[in-house]
């Protein structure tokens, strides 16, 4: 690949990599400057890999593992982490589940035990799951149902864009749905989807590598071997003819459009695949960058705009197929039409002329600096490898990720540009509705 006027060198965060006899893969990232450690495992299911029927299982599950474990009381596992000075949680995403800590470096033994000990079994009660059940509808009134633009874009676009249940469907769930869930379901959802072998444990700060790993087979060993499940192929044909559906939020003071294409496969094609990434921060970084300044400053034809990677804004951590989004929100008066046009005519006048080199430089330069300053802390270190080691099998790759940025050359985003046309395109309209 050709490499533009700037160098963004390659980290060197050490990586050593091994897998338990029961299928477990493991990451060490010893990093001695800090007596703090990043503890997480990551589980290779997400909202995509909700049955049908079971809208928002994927996240009540993740609610549902912090309720006891095998051998330790309800709220038992917020008790040893905060009384160690940590900090833990755990998110659903499309194509994982994760659950982490922060700690002072001499509690790395009991973060694992944690950690082995609801990988073995949580307590799936019926009082658990109902009280769950509770929280996360609590949660889709907050998030959702009560909250300006709930669900935009994340929960109403891809059933515009999308045509099988595994990519269109509401991740947060109905409440239908979750209140059918039963015990006998969730005990099938975690034989199938927790199984060790189906998991990434990754450990990043100060420890000794041969303490570690002689604590990580102390504790994981002996959790029963189950295979990991056949992952579905989540692929759909891309788009032919141009896509558009609006609603009414009648809690949304103003109008708002979000449009998404698709992208090429991050696992099969990473150099095209980044230049999306840039593509986007190239339209909407910042005052200089050419949708804000167009849009914004200039026609003032919207309040905001923004571009990313993902329906969770996700750009590291998704598989095939995601998005390429643009989103604004509109004055009263705004035109829908006329955004959409604008943010054509932008995208074909960059594929047409190209960018300066500075802008491009300027562009990848930052977005490595954010790269960088994210995994500087041993958690986010140790988060990015177990999804990277999981997804391409390759958690070295985070120290490649800055200098592959910002190796994205000017025919790469002019390419990408122009792959952005409108029959390719998937849109979603908010029209704001009076509130009550």
């Amino acid at each position: 690949m050709a490499t533009t006027a700037i160098e963004i060198p390659r980290t060197r965060y050490p990586v050593e990599r091994f897998t338990l006899d029961n299928g477990l893969r493991v990451v060490l990232a010893p990093d001695r400057s800090a007596p703090v450690i990043g503890v997480a495992v990551v589980y290779d299911v997400g909202i995509r890999s909700e049955p049908e029927g079971r809208t928002g299982f994927a996240h009540l599950f993740e609610h549902l593992m912090f309720q006891g474990s095998a051998n330790l009381e309800k709220l038992a596992h917020f008790r040893h982490v905060q009384g160690a000075g940590g900090t833990f949680n755990g998110s659903t995403h499309l194509d994982y589940t994760d659950y982490y800590e922060t700690l002072p470096s001499n509690a790395l033994e009991r973060a694992l035990f944690l950690e082995a000990d609801r990988m073995r079994g949580p307590r799936l009660t019926e009082e658990n799951l109902r009280n769950q059940v509770d929280v996360v509808k609590e949660e889709i009134r907050v998030n959702v149902l009560n909250r300006p633009y709930g669900g935009f874009p994340w929960l109403k676009l891809p059933p515009v864009m999308f045509d099988t249940f595994a990519n269109a469907h509401d991740g947060y769930g109905s409440f239908g749905d979750l209140e059918a869930a039963t015990v006998p379901d969730a005990e099938e959802f975690f034989k199938k989807y927790y199984a060790c072998g189906n998991a990434v444990l990754s450990v990043s700060g100060d420890l000794d590598v041969a303490t570690a790993k002689a604590l990580i087979e102390r504790h994981f060993g002996d959790v029963e071997a189950r295979p990991a499940p056949v992952r579905p192929d989540f692929d759909e044909p891309d788009l032919t003819a141009e896509r558009r559906e609006s609603y009414v939020d009648r809690l949304a003071p103003l109008p708002a459009i979000a449009a998404g294409w698709r992208m090429p496969d991050p696992a099969t094609d990473i150099e095209g695949y980044l230049a999306y990434v840039v593509l986007a921060e190239v339209l909407t970084d910042g005052d200089a960058s050419r949708l804000v300044e167009r849009m914004v400053l200039k026609d003032r034809s919207v309040t905001s705009v923004g571009g990313y990677i993902g329906f969770m804004g996700e750009p590291f951590e998704v598989r095939d197929p995601t998005a390429f989004i643009l989103q604004a929100h509109l004055p009263p008066d705004g035109n829908v039409d006329t955004v959409l046009a604008t943010m054509d005519e932008e995208l074909e006048r960059l594929a047409n002329d190209g960018l300066a080199q500075n802008e491009l430089d300027r562009t990848t330069a930052r977005m490595a600096t954010h790269l960088l300053r994210d995994t500087d802390p041993v958690l986010g270190r140790a988060l990015r490898m177990a999804v990277l080691e999981q997804q391409r099998g390759d958690a070295a790759l985070l120290n490649e990720l800055p200098h592959l940025l910002a190796s994205v050359t000017m025919e790469q985003i002019t390419t990408a540009a122009a792959a952005l046309r409108p029959h390719r395109r998937a849109s979603v309209e908010v029209k704001p509705g009076k509130g009550k």
